[in-house]
């Protein structure tokens, strides 16, 4: 049984026993494509946004050692390249394979070319197309400003002036700790802290407006884990049961591809499912396999309704006469356990 992770995007590093940090390493991935882990997605009216790699020169974060090293060098940053002009149109990249709660999101931008618009922007606490907050910049206004999307409508505007120059590198970053939200501009303050009583765990996203054609690297978020229930449940099942050599919650993505939540192998979360995984939870089929030390079951957790809305994959050690049949016998009420835990999907994954 061969799982592959195909991640190798983000390079996760352990700060401590409830910190991390994630590298977006855009650099290692060829011109003219969009990275994986992410989606498109448009809010308002126009084209999609075209998001793809492309080749530029980049400072380096640090200032040189030397007078003889390169001022720059030419690597793959991601690029917002779709010049539709439309006024109300914001295309956004979603990084889908994560929620955030406490975080510090930072990247550096470059503001290329745009007639109507020249921005960047960073979206975070991202729920869906109508419930999200942005933090973003326009060189052509001069300004920045912090707004939410509740319910598909802009609320809580605030702006400042402030002079963006285009055509060079720019750093952003947001942080979100307890119920306050601190923006930075170019390593300062950028606007005071926010206070938000209603913050909810969400994905970040890239932001731009109209016809800007706008880069992006040197992106990293530093982040408080969260626990989701579905590793509650399969930690307390495996503690509770010896005999289970493995355990797997897999939930299907955006895209209804079967993704991995919680495992007994940390590295494993986030890598994907495969036919069988998919079938259980679009049909709630039911998989037996067997090799020369253990049996594999892959079964579905269901709603309240007993509707699939998850599949779990169990690996338990074999014996001397196993059989199909009591080897789901014997990981059916493993099963009922964990569903007894979860009514909903948002129960098992928020």
């Amino acid at each position: 049984m061969i799982w592959k992770n195909v991640f190798c995007l983000i390079l996760l590093l352990s700060l401590s026993a409830s910190g991390a940090e994630r590298i977006f390493n855009f650099a290692e991935f060829p011109a003219d494509k969009t990275p994986p882990g992410f989606r498109s997605v448009l809010v308002g009216e126009g084209k999609p946004g075209e998001w793809k790699m492309v080749l530029d020169d980049v400072p380096p974060l640090l200032a040189p050692q030397s007078d003889k090293a390169p001022s720059v060098t030419k690597r793959a940053v991601l690029a917002q390249l779709n010049q539709d002009p439309t006024d109300e149109r914001f295309p956004m990249l979603v990084y889908d394979n994560e929620t955030f709660d406490e975080f510090l999101f930072t990247t550096r931008f470059k503001l290329v070319s745009g007639r109507v618009e020249q921005m960047a922007g960073i979206a975070f606490r991202y729920q869906d197309e109508k419930n999200f907050y942005v933090i973003r910049v326009s060189g052509l206004g001069t300004n920045i400003s912090f707004y939410k999307v509740v319910d598909g409508q802009r609320t809580d505007a605030f702006r400042l002036e402030t002079e963006i120059p285009a055509g060079v590198w720019n750093e952003l970053s947001i942080e979100c700790k307890g119920n306050q939200i601190i923006c930075q501009l170019n390593g300062k303050k950028a606007m005071p802290t926010f206070t938000d009583n209603n913050a909810k765990p969400g994905k970040i996203a890239f932001w731009t407006k109209s016809d800007s054609v706008t880069y992006f690297t040197d992106t990293k978020i530093i982040y408080t884990r969260r626990e989701i229930p579905a590793l509650a449940i399969a930690r307390a099942m495996l503690e509770k049961y010896p005999r289970l050599r493995g355990l797997k919650i897999y939930t299907l993505d955006a895209n209804g591809e079967p993704k991995t939540v919680a495992s007994k192998t940390e590295n494993e979360i986030g890598s994907p499912g495969g036919k069988v995984e998919k079938d259980c939870i679009n049909s709630g089929t039911m998989y037996y396999g067997k090799d020369k030390k253990t049996v594999s079951i892959v079964m579905p957790l269901r709603d309240r309704n007993g509707d699939p809305i998850a599949a779990t994959r169990l690996v338990m050690e074999s014996f001397a006469g196993q059989t199909e049949q009591n080897a789901f016998a014997r990981a059916i009420p493993i099963v009922k356990e964990m569903q007894a835990r979860v009514q909903s999907l948002e129960e098992l994954t928020q």
